[in-house]
């Protein structure tokens, strides 16, 4: 059974003002536009971010392995990552399996989290971004930032929906 997010303790009136999954959702839109713009401003805001809620020694060694996984992601991806302006309480296709990808991995559900690889990586580069997030969400976990689970049905549910226009 899967906690509710009631039950879940840490900001939890919403799903995305809890601090695991800002770490994610909010570091992925940053580091992903950093990217995309080629300006650091993004960049410098998702290091504002980790380091207001983990400190600056934990706050860099998780951005660090964000980058990485970002950065792997990119390059091994079967389309342009898309991502919703910060802040935002919505969530694209991209980020649901970069959240349930990582959520996966965390709470051994490693069906889910090949369910979200799938549909995000090509097939030839599923072992490098698989191990990317695995050093993200190992290295979160270290931190005691632990996702909520998503059930598989939900990822699907996400994966079979037609794509939309770009969002970034």
């Amino acid at each position: 059974m899967y906690p509710r997010i009631s039950e879940a303790g840490n900001n939890a009136g919403c799903y995305f003002d809890r601090t695991p999954e800002k770490l994610v959702l909010e570091g992925y839109r940053r580091w992903t536009a950093g990217f995309e713009t080629g300006s650091v401003i993004a960049w410098e805001m998702a290091y504002g971010l980790y380091s207001e809620l983990l400190g600056t020694r934990n706050g860099n060694r998780a951005l660090s392995e964000l980058s990485f996984f970002i950065r792997t992601l990119r390059h091994c991806a079967l389309c342009p990552l898309k991502t919703f302006p910060f802040g935002s309480h919505h969530v694209c296709r991209e980020e649901c399996m970069t959240l349930g990808l990582i959520a996966g991995i965390q709470n051994c559900d490693m069906v889910a989290a090949r369910t979200c690889l799938n549909a995000m990586a090509c097939p030839s580069r599923h072992e490098e971004v698989e191990n990317a997030a695995i050093g993200f969400a190992e290295t979160l976990a270290e931190m005691d930032q632990m996702l909520l689970p998503i059930p598989k049905s939900a990822i699907e549910d996400i994966i079979s929906r037609p794509l939309r226009a770009n969002f970034h």
